[in-house]
């Protein structure tokens, strides 16, 4: 009788993933059976969660270490992003509660949820067999949908949440079947025996299975870090969300796709690197120059701060198509600084709007450096630092993936990527004249932060700064997790 190899499984590799799952788990049980309106607890208890899974991931710092057959691996690429998910997710369900109770839909899967999806972000970082980096993408995809449109009386989270299925499934279908053809040309789906088989059988890289493979691959992550064109989506699904969520979905799932995408193309395809790296040049200027462009017009702030991160996305492409260590090392430190900042935005916003979400243009936010001072001070910061300005993490994040451009000989990418940053001082700018140059049109009863959104404001501010003015230990970290 023929007998079946088990394949060598090391639990400690995914302990951080096994131990955010059995919380969240938990967290279902204990809103099923506590009774109360009152989710603020769940928060809390998410929180503590997440702190603990923080503390096994940095555990884990070190060498790479492989598992279940090298399908996940605990290496300082996955650690650093799986800090960079865990830090989005704190931040998201700090601004949660206040927000949810104000709209009436306050329910507590929300937080179980925003784990999940967590853990889904966690498994794609980890993920070094292709089935393991789609099956941590589906979990996350599935949470984010129902998180999209977790506000069943809003029409508007109801259509952004109908949309991001849509188009997500249809942007599943382009990777999963990319993956297909991958498989079909090489034999696996592991990244490494992909590579290894490429490298053996040099001709494969002009196999037409495997090149539509790639740009299927490619064409997929597009869809997820919302690279144009493929970025349709992500206005409508960004305003139509609850802000919690959209601040999550700007932060966290944006950085897994960039991981799971930098370890795919760097590894799996590098005979085609010249080809996919002239894939990404234009890719990285059609998003920066789109998501500028169209964010100039917008006069809501949540679809400004979304067509906004449009543009970001392109920045980081611009690391990306560096393909050196400075240019991933610069991906890993802006995604951790776009957390910071983006969130810490989307944080003053929640207080700002009202339930509805009316204050939610540009002008509504007229006198509100006069009336709250604190509050558009901390506002300006983080639109300072998202437009690049020093000393903001935001500066030292575009300094490092320009330059790493610059050294891989994209002189003109990167003179792109700072006319785009100038023109997006624009939209930022205007919201401060708003703030500090413009007398109210009416009286407006502005919302009072509660402990936890004080504690995301505080945290974010303190790490938009430090990261711009000290930013040299973070940095190091990010050089010693690149993988190349």
């Amino acid at each position: 009788m023929e007998t079946i190899a088990m394949p060598a499984i090391n639990l400690a590799v995914v302990m951080p993933e096994i131990l955010l799952s059995c919380i969240a788990m938990v967290l279902l049980l204990v809103n099923v059976f506590v009774p109360g309106n009152n989710k603020a607890y769940l928060g809390y208890l998410s929180i503590i969660g997440l702190a603990v899974t923080a503390a096994s991931v940095v555990n884990g710092w070190g060498p790479s270490v492989s598992a279940f057959n090298g399908a996940v691996v605990q290496d300082n690429f996955a650690t650093f992003f799986k800090i960079i998910f865990l830090v989005s997710a704190g931040l998201a369900v700090l601004i949660s509660d206040k927000y949810m109770a104000q709209e009436e839909c306050n329910q507590g899967e929300l937080y179980p949820l925003i784990l999940f999806a967590t853990v889904g972000m966690m498994l794609m970082a980890a993920g070094t067999d292709m089935m393991v980096i789609f099956l941590g993408l589906e979990l996350l995809s599935i949470c984010l949908y129902v998180l999209a449109g977790f506000n069943r009386a809003s029409v508007k989270s109801n259509e952004a949440g109908l949309k991001y299925f849509l188009l997500g499934a249809f942007s599943t279908g382009f990777l999963l079947y990319g993956m297909a053809l991958t498989y079909g040309a090489t034999g696996s789906t592991k990244i490494q025996a992909i590579s290894a088989f490429v490298m053996g059988n040099p001709s494969v890289a002009s196999n037409p299975l495997f090149v539509v493979g790639m740009l299927l691959i490619a064409t997929g992550f597009s869809f997820k870090i919302a690279a144009a064109p493929f970025h349709m989506w992500t206005p409508d699904v960004y305003q139509g969300a609850p802000t919690p969520v959209t601040a999550f979905m700007s932060a966290g799932p944006k950085a897994a796709g960039f991981a799971a995408f930098l370890r795919v193309m760097i590894f799996a395809f590098p005979m085609l690197k010249a080809e996919w790296g002239q894939l990404l040049w234009i890719l990285a200027v059609l998003t920066m120059t789109v998501g500028n462009i169209i964010a100039l017009s917008q006069d809501n702030v949540k679809r400004m701060l979304a067509y906004s991160s449009i543009a970001h996305a392109g920045y980081a492409l611009v690391g990306f198509t560096a393909t050196n260590a400075e240019g991933a090392a610069g991906i890993l430190f802006y995604m951790l600084s776009y957390a910071f900042m983006n969130i810490g935005a989307f944080a003053v916003v929640v207080l700002i709007g009202k339930k509805g979400e009316s204050n939610g243009n540009v002008q509504d936010l007229a006198g509100f450096g006069h009336k709250k001072p604190l509050l558009a001070a901390i506002l300006s910061i983080f639109l300072l630092s998202l437009a690049g300005m020093p000393p903001t993490a935001g500066f030292i994040g575009k300094f490092y993936l320009f330059s790493a451009a610059i050294k891989s000989g994209y002189l003109w990418l990167a003179i792109i990527g700072v006319l785009n940053s100038a023109a997006s001082l624009y939209y930022y700018l205007r919201v401060m004249v708003f703030m500090y140059m413009k007398d109210p049109t009416e009286e407006f009863d502005w919302a009072g932060a509660t402990p936890a959104i004080a504690l995301c404001l505080l945290l974010s501010v303190g790490a938009t700064l430090a990261l711009g003015v000290v930013p040299g230990t973070v940095l190091a970290l990010a050089q010693k997790a690149v993988l190349f």
